[in-house]
């Protein structure tokens, strides 16, 4: 993987306490975290900004997290970013149902509740495979 100095990671996530923690784990672990509460709020902040892997949840309050991804998908600067789906839908358990958030763009889709432990794991495995 990256040294921890060089990788940034960017979290769309509505659920404030989830979003809180989740930048306070990856600050711990010496990894810069930015987060965003919407799918505008992230639109506006990751202009310009290229993370090291991006995480997205599929229910925002303004956009379905499947369309921000195809979205992000089309920027140039962000067609490789690794982008990981998160839902705590139970529609999501399904795994023809997750194929949607492939299609979209998606390299990989964890159903919440989710340890930050796994999280973690995954976000390594997504950021060492681009590197």
């Amino acid at each position: 993987m990256k040294t921890a100095a060089k990788v940034s990671i960017f979290i769309v996530e509505d659920d404030a306490h989830f979003r809180e923690t989740f930048v306070d784990v990856m600050s711990l672990r010496g990894i810069e975290a930015r987060a965003a509460a919407s799918a505008a709020e992230a639109m506006a902040l990751l202009e310009g900004h290229a993370p090291s892997l991006i995480v997205i949840d599929a229910q925002l309050p303004d956009m379905h997290g499947f369309d921000l991804c195809r979205r992000l998908r089309r920027r140039e600067d962000l067609r490789r970013t690794p982008i990981l789906l998160l839902s705590a839908a139970p529609q999501y358990n399904d795994p023809r149902d997750r194929i949607d958030g492939i299609v979209a763009g998606a390299s990989s889709f964890l159903t919440k509740p989710v340890t930050m432990e796994r999280l973690w794991a995954e976000i390594e495995a997504l950021v060492s495979s681009r590197a």
